[in-house]
């Protein structure tokens, strides 16, 4: 089992660039067009697709028909009756967001993403990734159907109280005019950001406080990737779909990581750097 110091050396602190909003975004579009393009996803989301939309759907409608309109006459003493409506827009999305997200919790929709997660690292050729933690049959016809029972506990993200707690405490930012709604995006993308590679994490079998040191030197690139996540949870009815194509689009990153880890691997030119140092440059 490839352990957390031994996949540590993924390039030089010194040659990292960080990811800008657009390449996460770029990400963000290539799970989703990864999923579209991969039939052998489409049963995992087959199997949750109506319930969802149908929960996503009574969320939203019932949220628009009974707090829209006070939240943008409250909005409107602050903001104007221009912005009122769109920010309360927002506001409500991102209530319903959180709504549904709990709700979620409740279809197991977590297993899902673990078999998107696990199965699109497969096909990026990361089989010795998921063999760290389930069983595989590679002589499966796809990467969903090599997908065995797992042998330790599977979790794509863990459940937060405190990351629920906090977005609804930053709910009222949108209060703000103008900044106030971009800011509550940055809040929540920089809580949300790294939870997407949790899975990733316990892969490679790092402690918390590798973990947390590794996150620390990223924080922007996962904040973007948080942020991406989020606007796309907050698009009306399609919240599953996305939720499932960003489980896809995650693990398109960690095969981008760890390939330039393989490069600096097998490269007799490229010094072996530790991804943790003590005193990071």
């Amino acid at each position: 089992m490839m352990t957390f110091s031994q996949a540590s050396g993924l390039y030089p602190l010194r040659a990292r660039t960080p990811r800008t909003f657009n390449q996460h975004l770029l990400t963000s579009r290539q799970g989703l067009i990864y999923y579209i393009r991969h039939p052998f996803l489409y049963p995992l989301l087959r199997a949750r697709l109506l319930p969802a939309l149908l929960l996503s759907l009574f969320v939203l409608t019932t949220l628009f028909v009974w707090t829209y309109l006070p939240q943008v006459a409250f909005l409107a003493i602050f903001h104007g009756k221009h912005l009122a409506w769109i920010n309360a827009a927002f506001l409500v999305l991102g209530e319903g967001a959180a709504v549904t997200a709990l709700l979620f919790e409740a279809f197991f929709v977590d297993e899902t993403l673990v078999d998107v997660f696990d199965a699109t690292l497969i096909h990026q050729q990361c089989q010795d990734l998921v063999a760290t933690s389930r069983l595989l049959d590679p002589e499966a016809s796809n990467p969903v159907k090599q997908l065995g029972k797992p042998m330790t506990s599977a979790v794509y993200s863990p459940f937060s109280l405190r990351q629920i707690l906090e977005f609804i405490l930053f709910l009222p930012l949108n209060f703000i005019p103008v900044a106030g709604t971009p800011l509550f995006l940055l809040m929540t993308g920089y809580r949300a950001g790294p939870l997407h590679h949790w899975r990733y994490f316990k892969f490679l079998g790092c402690n918390k406080k590798e973990r947390n040191k590794y996150i620390g030197q990223r924080k922007l690139q996962y904040t973007w990737f948080g942020v991406v996540a989020l606007l796309l949870q907050l698009v009306p009815v399609l919240s599953m779909l996305f939720l499932l194509t960003t489980a896809a689009g995650s693990a398109l990153w960690v095969a981008e990581i760890e390939d330039k880890r393989r490069s600096m691997d097998n490269s007799s030119d490229l010094p072996s750097s530790p991804l943790f140092e003590d005193d990071p440059p």
